[in-house]
Order: structure tokens, then sequence, then C-alpha cells
């Protein structure tokens, strides 16, 4: 498996991780992601990228299967309002595609938030960066790699 830069980050800190591969013709969304990957879709994570009223970005993690709800979002930062981030402007901003953007190594860091069901496991599986990867670690190794927080965050 060729290494994503989100691998030689969490090599650089000597987090332990395991990293996935899949056929992007298998799994084209994240519940089809799980499912390749014979996992509850309720382990496996999709990162949100949004912009608040006050144009701040802010990233979420929620289970695939789910829906961000964008009140509880907005609360969980002190927005007023978030909305979801334009596809065409998440490479520019993030160094990430549309199906490959993960909370870690994105060209600078944006206030992360994930689900606090998260807690409930010993590992998540994410995007390592790249469509056709995921890395699964500890919520709490994600913790040494990103500032985060936990909130309700789905709909």
């Amino acid at each position: 498996m060729e290494k994503t830069n989100v691998m030689r980050i969490l090599d650089q800190k000597k987090i332990k991780y395991n990293g996935y591969e899949y056929s992007h013709d298998d799994a084209v969304n994240g519940v089809g992601i799980a499912a390749v990957l014979g996992e509850n879709p309720e382990h496996v994570f999709k990162t949100l990228v949004t912009v608040g009223k006050s144009k701040r970005n802010y990233v979420f993690m929620i289970p695939v299967a789910e829906e961000l709800d964008l009140k509880k979002a907005a609360k969980a930062v002190g927005e007023k309002s978030i909305e979801m981030l334009k596809s065409k402007e998440l490479l520019p901003l993030t160094g990430y595609i549309h199906g490959g953007c993960s909370p870690i190594g994105m060209k600078k860091f944006f206030q992360t938030t994930v689900h606090n069901t998260a807690r409930n496991f010993d590992t998540i599986f994410f995007s390592a960066g790249k469509v056709g990867a995921q890395v699964e670690l500890a919520p709490t190794d994600l913790e040494k790699v990103i500032k985060l927080s936990y909130e309700d965050l789905v709909v």
C-alpha cells in the first residue's frame, strides 16, 4: 500500500494505525466503504468541511451513515450559522479532494469537532487523505495529532 501524507504524519508521530485500500468502484459512498471494510458504519467517519457566518472554516467528523446537523454544528463552534463548503473550494483550502478529505494533514489546521460516539469505540476509521484509502486508529491517538473536541453533531 502506498503511504499517504496522513500515514507519514502518523508514522512521524509514532502513532499506531492500520491502513486500508479499497476500490473506488466498490465503495461510492461512506456506507459502501464501511461494507467493503467489513465494519459497522458507526465506526467509519466522514470528514466534512464547513464555513461559518464569520467566514471561518470548521471541520466535523461524523459517522458515514449520519447527516450533519448544521444547527448543532454551529452551536458546537460558537457560530450563528454554518454551511457546507462548496466542493470546488475544498482542494484549494485543504489540499484534499471530495471523498479523500482527512482531518490530518490539511494545508492549515481548522477547529475540528468529532461526533461524540467516536469515544465509544477503541478505534475509528476515516480517510487516509485520498480516495480509496482509510486509516484506523484510536480516537485518543487522533487527539495526539490534531486538537479536537467531541459534541453531538448529527440529525
